[in-house]
């Protein structure tokens, strides 16, 4: 069937059963119809095939039982489904609502803000009404006082001509649309400051109310009525689960008591004290944040008193942001205010969902189960067995966590909401509160607690086998899907709420052990300069070398500017004196020869004689 087909008839089957509730006076949301549609769907035993398409036949007998469910006032079950739904539709995280409330306040604000943004106003007459629309915005969006009261009117517009006379309104019109919005936020705050420490020195603030005492009171109510209907909601969990502990060790009593659907019982009532504890959670995160202003406040006070004093003229630039600061905080305290009303209704609604109680359990029949039964307390059990805790020698392959070891130990988000899952998949569907100090067992990523060490080794042999157990139980019973909060096993019943938050407070564990790293000495490639040079006077010599400066001449100028104004100088290569030095011949001192030989010419007589004179010195000699 194709996606659009099925959505239609998905869609044309809620509305059959709304209009069938209808007729016998039951009226129903459409989505505590789709839930329901989805919850008998995956009920076994109704018979439904996921994967085939629904035939006519099917499709009656799903809006059958769909409207008997949904008319069955004495079933806890229908109650917890019911919840739920209200619930999931009507909470969100202070963040979340916080960001909506604004939301809203500057969609009802825009048709105000428009009419001064966009007016071309020119005569007299004009601008005098576009002046008192600027008060009326400034006393909407800064939520002191009616724009309709003559007196705190009056009291906005002195404050607003302090800071913005009418003399500015020219100024105004000629601004862009952007900067007009947001020098109409900046003037709110402003004179919204400036109303506030009038108020504190008593010389106006009228229209005010005092948010600070109005919450100092209001918390500590609202507190104290939710820990009261929190201690009624456990003391009713702490009986039925004892009558129920009772009833698993003696299996003749089941059939007796089968009529009183005390497990659905036990699951209304557990989940009625699951959005107690969110609530109270954040009124106590709301008394925090109100604390804080409170001193915030004063201390803005204070600085505005000792900037102000006596003094008739102050700069805008000192006293601005403190009357900013002051706005703001009172926009603080007006978003804790709504906040709280918002919870406190919260609470109030979610107890006509426990209405089955009465009519299936009066005191006379409680008294009489819990003859012989000693009933616990959540406390009582974990107490009993803070010390048996796991061994981690009798397991090699399961990771288990104990708070000495793991950092963030009690952030981790723990699967079935904290329950014990062997003791819910083997005593069909009895829930007791898990005992973190046993030992978190972590498997596939996700962590489970169990209530005995002998349960924690009972599910560790097999997990597989009860993770399968407990999801086939919620399929009997599609409350104990957002209750024990199995959503990713069954993705087509996630409330819209946590659809938005998908992982988001998902905290992973931080084991503690002793242990060593070793870090390289090179992790990088080596990408070392072999030219680098760090040494400054070579780098000179290079520069020089690259200039050749002994080819070149320097030259000094000077021009009618600079003349007699510096020394001017140049630096030149002076000549040297310099010399060469030549090879030169060597011989050994050897006595020279020196023979003469006289007579050769000839003389007076016709005959030569020749006189042979040897003269070399003797070789001792030189």
């Amino acid at each position: 069937m194709p996606l659009t087909q099925a959505e239609s008839v998905i869609k044309n089957i809620i509305r059959e059963i709304g209009q069938e509730c209808a007729a016998h006076g039951e009226i129903v949301s459409e989505t505590l119809v789709a839930f329901m549609v989805k919850a008998v769907v995956l009920d076994p035993s109704n018979g439904f095939n996921m994967d085939r398409t629904l035939m006519k036949s099917d499709v009656q007998k799903l809006v059958k039982l769909c409207v008997a469910r949904l008319l069955d006032n004495k079933n806890p079950s229908l109650d917890t489904i019911k919840m739920q739904v209200y619930f999931d539709m009507n909470y969100t995280s202070r963040e979340e609502f916080l960001e909506e409330h604004h939301r809203v306040l500057e969609s009802r604000l825009g048709s105000v803000s428009r009419e001064i943004t966009d007016n071309r106003a020119c005569a007299r007459e004009e601008l005098e009404s576009l002046y008192r629309k600027i008060v009326s915005y400034v006393l909407l969006r800064s939520g002191l006082g009616s724009p309709t009261d003559i007196k705190i009117v009056r009291e906005a517009t002195a404050a607003l001509q302090s800071v913005f006379p009418h003399s500015e309104l020219g100024t105004f019109l000629t601004l862009t649309k952007k900067d007009k919005e947001r020098q109409l936020k900046e003037l709110t705050m402003i004179v919204t400051g400036i109303r506030l420490f009038n108020r504190d020195c008593g010389k106006g603030g009228e229209g005010i109310d005092d948010l600070p005492a109005i919450l100092h009171e209001a918390i500590p109510a609202t507190t104290q009525h939710i820990d009261s209907q929190l201690q009624i909601a456990q003391d009713q969990v702490y009986r039925y689960t004892a009558i129920l502990e009772k009833v698993t060790k003696n299996p003749l009593m089941s059939k007796e008591l089968e009529p009183y659907m005390l497990k659905e019982a036990l699951y209304n009532v557990r989940q009625y004290e699951i959005f107690l504890q969110i609530i109270l959670s954040d009124i106590i995160t709301c008394a925090q944040e109100v604390e804080i202003m409170i001193k915030q406040l004063g201390a803005q006070l204070e600085l505005l008193k000792s900037t102000v004093k006596s003094r008739t003229a102050i700069p805008t630039s000192q006293v601005f942001p403190i009357f900013i600061s002051l706005a703001n905080l009172w926009t603080s305290f007006q978003d804790e205010t709504v906040l709280i009303s918002v919870l406190s209704s919260l609470t109030s609604h979610l107890e006509p969902f426990l209405g089955a109680h009465e009519l299936l359990f009066p005191d006379r029949i409680m008294q009489g189960l819990l003859d012989d039964v000693t009933v616990k307390t959540d406390v009582c059990r974990i107490k009993e067995h803070m010390e048996d805790r796991v061994r981690l020698t009798d397991f090699k392959k399961l990771e288990w966590l104990f708070p000495e070891t793991t950092a963030n130990f009690e952030k981790l988000l723990i699967q079935y909401r904290g329950f014990c899952g062997y003791t819910f998949a083997t005593t069909d569907g009895l829930l007791l509160p898990g005992n973190p100090t046993i030992g978190i067992l972590k498997y596939k990523e996700k962590y489970y607690t169990f209530s005995t060490r002998e349960a924690a080794y009972s599910f560790a042999e097999n997990p597989e086998y009860y993770i399968g157990l407990i999801k086939e139980k919620a399929k009997k019973n599609a409350e104990l899907i957002q209750l024990l909060e199995l959503h990713q096993q069954f993705e087509t019943l996630v409330p819209y709420s946590q659809v938005r938050d998908v992982d988001k407070h998902y905290i992973k564990p931080i084991t503690k052990c002793e242990s060593s790293t070793q870090t390289d000495t090179h992790i990088l490639p080596p990408t070392i300069v072999r030219a680098y040079e760090w040494n400054e006077w070579e780098l000179r010599r290079k520069a020089i070398k690259l200039a050749n400066l002994r080819q070149k001449i320097t030259h000094s100028v000077q021009t009618d500017l600079s003349h007699m104004r510096r020394e001017n100088c140049s630096q030149v290569y002076p000549l040297k004196d310099a010399s060469t030095q030549s090879n030169r011949e060597g011989s050994t001192r050897v006595p020279k020869p020196q023979i003469y030989i006289a007579g050769l010419r000839g003389g007076r007589s016709k005959t030569t004689h020749a006189v042979k004179v040897n003269l070399t010195r003797a070789v001792d000699e030189t």
